[in-house]
């Protein structure tokens, strides 16, 4: 799975989860410009990346335009960077067996 970062989530987390993921970058590495949900949607579509946030924005637009990009919901609210990359290691059965559904769409993790 190929994670791409929302503005809402540091990039220092990259490296913490770079070994569990076929690629993690923030949103930020792909432009300098501050983009609209959409955009970012349409970004993480358009290069086969799944979204990881703390936005419910992005679930509304999962229920409306359907997926990919399949969405990883954080529910927790912002947290350190460690607690942050231990909780979704923790749930990583979860995430891999997420992106193997195509029926699913997002994924909450708590």
């Amino acid at each position: 799975m190929k994670l791409l970062l929302d503005e809402n989530i540091s990039y220092r987390i990259v490296k913490l989860l770079s070994e569990y993921f076929e690629e993690v970058i923030h949103i930020n590495k792909l432009t300098n410009e501050r983009l609209t949900d959409k955009e970012i949607w349409n970004e993480a579509k358009a290069k086969g990346y799944s979204i990881l946030t703390y936005d419910a924005d992005f679930s509304d637009l999962a229920t409306y335009l359907g997926h990919p990009p399949k969405i990883i919901w954080l529910r927790f609210g912002n947290q350190k960077i460690e607690f942050l990359a231990s909780r979704i290691i923790r749930n990583i059965n979860k995430v891999k067996e997420f992106e193997k559904n195509p029926d699913l769409a997002v994924l909450e993790i708590y």
